[in-house]
């Protein structure tokens, strides 16, 4: 298959941009919620970055720089958790009850591999609320 190909039909698949798409794409909700959601990932990618360069450069490990861009990671979270009317510390807070639902006190892979999906739900709904 060459590339043309490849596009043409690769593309039957992408959702089409039409009025309901973009009326979900513009509320002030959505528009918050991706701003959090770009700017984390670009965060995450900036922490990435670093240590790439660290590992396969060669260049000293910059602690201080990654922690600034974990203190920008949590800048968008505030965006995220102001959209969703939750605060931090909940957020937080619910993430360990689903990691203990998961888990129990202690990493098991067995555990990991075998999740009861159903039950982090209904932490996850029940911290949430």
């Amino acid at each position: 298959m060459d590339n043309q190909e490849y596009q043409k039909l690769a593309l039957v698949t992408e959702s089409p941009i039409d009025d309901a798409l973009i009326a979900r794409v513009s509320s002030k909700q959505v528009i918050r919620l991706l701003h959090g959601a770009m700017g984390m990932i670009t965060e995450a990618a900036e922490i990435l970055d670093a240590l790439k360069k660290h590992i396969f450069y060669g260049k000293p490990l910059d602690l201080v720089n990654i922690s600034e861009e974990q203190g920008d990671a949590e800048w968008y979270q505030a965006i995220l958790c102001d959209e969703v009317g939750k605060d931090m510390d909940a957020v937080k807070e619910t993430n360990i009850a689903k990691l203990k639902a998961r888990y129990g006190e202690k990493f098991n892979a067995h555990r990991a591999l075998n999740r009861d999906l159903d039950v982090e739900r209904d932490v996850l709904e029940e911290g949430l609320r």
